[in-house]
């Protein structure tokens, strides 16, 4: 293979693209298995029968809005508190999407569709470096698919773990959510903007929590975003 395929993916064939994407993204999906399993047995703790918490997983494919989603069902909460909750957990997407929006609009209806609803953090952390002449579907198909089929095998564990081992959320399985943010933040951090953009959400979020704050995490998230974006342009850093 020539040395430049390995940088281009529109230079190689649709099969090495897809098994490249699955690769690529191959630690990210066996780190996010642990949140796989506890997602499936909260469905199942949620009241959920096991095709109904399956097709949560295969539906919805939000490991952050699944977590905090069962939680409400469990609860008792309102559809309108369930709704409401799902979009603000999924704003950011609407980011992504305006992100990749440029680099896929060459492609088919039917295959922006697909990728729309494969589009992940990890998705988007394999994807958004490329620019639109290196966009290859096939690839970033390969790595959307292979991971929402190995979340579609950690959720149905979770779902048969649930009904034999209670309290599943209980032997830290949800620091998978962390560690996996961690693993799609870390290797973004090549520019002063992002790091001070790190280093102040990470120091806000643990200050609002032991103070209490509510909405802590949203509130760190803006203030370091806005202080970040002000170090960039006073320092004119390239987009």
């Amino acid at each position: 293979m020539p040395e430049n395929t390995l940088t281009d993916n529109s230079l190689i064939s649709p099969a090495q693209a897809f098994l490249k994407g699955a690769v690529i993204i191959l630690p990210l999906s066996i780190a996010v298995i642990p949140w796989g399993i506890l997602a499936g047995s909260l469905a199942v703790e949620a009241g959920l029968f096991d095709l109904q918490a399956q097709a949560v997983s295969a539906i919805v494919f939000a490991g952050s809005v699944q977590l905090v989603g069962m939680g409400l069902i469990k609860a008792g909460a309102s559809l309108t508190t369930l709704l409401l909750t799902t979009l603000f957990l999924t704003s950011r997407h609407l980011l992504y999407s305006a992100t990749m929006r440029t680099r896929i609009s060459h492609l088919p209806v039917h295959q922006r569709l697909i990728l729309g609803f494969l589009l992940t953090d990890e998705l988007f952390a394999v994807c958004s470096h490329q620019t639109r002449k290196q966009f290859n579907f096939w690839y970033a198909f390969g790595a959307g698919f292979s991971f929402y089929f190995i979340w579609q095998l950690a959720s149905l564990s979770g779902i048969i773990l649930g009904q034999s081992i209670p309290n599943l959320d209980q032997y830290g399985l949800d620091f998978a959510v962390a560690a996996t943010f961690i693993a799609i933040v870390l290797p973004t951090i090549k520019k002063l903007s992002v790091l001070v953009t790190v280093v102040i959400a990470l120091i806000l979020s643990v200050v609002f929590s032991v103070l209490e704050i509510e909405g802590g995490i949203i509130y760190s998230s803006l203030i370091a975003m806005s202080i970040g974006y002000a170090v960039s342009i006073m320092r004119k850093e390239p987009l």
